[in-house]
């Protein structure tokens, strides 16, 4: 027997690609039903009322049939199109980056409503601040939430607590001193440990705002990058680009 169900949720779509038949397939998060996807027939078509409201990092509210375990669109509108995030190449980057941890981190159907609120969040904020830097609390905050959260202010080992000597370990999951270390590891220091404690402990609903140290920030981002890549078993693809953006950047201003 052929079973369907209607529902409506409000989501926020962290990927959009092309499907056959002028279809669309999208990739959402709710609060209700976490990370799941979705086809919108048609999509693609000029006289669809559905293909200019799916824009990848909208949030919108939707219309959705369920039958044999498949998804489908049928009616949607813009809750929010955060069009200024797809216009500005970093924003773009860090946003795809942020969208595609949750892809890759979260399971299908678990609700939470934590990354959905600071997915939410995150994306209203980022034309207003720093997006390199709200892209690093997301990120940190987001690999803690998936049950990854890292030892930053004591050695995994013996601990001690951490000072500008430690390292990072990948699959120890967390900061390891200089007395316990067995081989070279990515610098952790005591400076970045006080960051990452900043980072994690961010308020989204009242960001403070703070002077960051730019060799601090890149050692953070190399090490939740590394991190990433070991709990995923590989890289994530926004990252490419994003590593570009940032020599480009250093570059810059290194010519001035």
């Amino acid at each position: 027997m052929n079973m369907s169900r209607q529902y409506v949720t409000e989501a926020i779509l962290l990927a959009v690609r092309d499907s056959a038949h002028a279809d669309r397939m999208v990739t959402l998060f709710s609060r209700e039903h976490g990370k799941f996807q979705a086809i919108a027939h048609g999509a693609r078509q000029p006289k669809s009322r559905l293909g200019g409201v799916l824009q990848p990092f909208a949030s919108i509210r939707a219309a959705l049939v369920n039958a044999n375990g498949f998804d489908t669109i049928t009616q949607c509108e813009i809750l929010h199109s955060f069009r200024e995030v797809r216009e500005d190449i970093a924003l773009l980057s860090y946003a795809s980056f942020l969208s595609e941890l949750i892809t890759e981190l979260w399971p299908e159907r678990q609700p939470d409503e934590g990354v959905y609120d600071l997915l939410l969040t995150v994306f209203r904020l980022m034309p207003h601040r720093n997006p390199r830097i709200i892209a690093l609390a997301a990120g940190w905050q987001l690999v803690s939430l998936a049950g990854f959260h890292p030892e930053y202010m004591v050695c995994v080992q013996c601990g001690a607590a951490i000072d500008q000597t430690a390292g990072f370990s990948c699959d120890q999951g967390g900061c390891i001193c200089r007395q316990c270390q067995q081989e070279p590891l990515p610098l952790f220091g005591q400076s970045a440990g006080e960051l990452m404690d900043k980072l994690l402990k961010l308020d989204w609903k009242k960001p403070d705002s703070f002077c960051v140290n730019a060799r601090t920030l890149q050692q953070l981002e190399n090490i939740l990058y590394s991190y990433l890549e070991y709990q995923l078993g590989k890289p994530l693809k926004s990252l490419t680009f994003i590593k570009q953006l940032t020599r480009s950047s250093a570059m810059d201003k290194n010519s001035q």
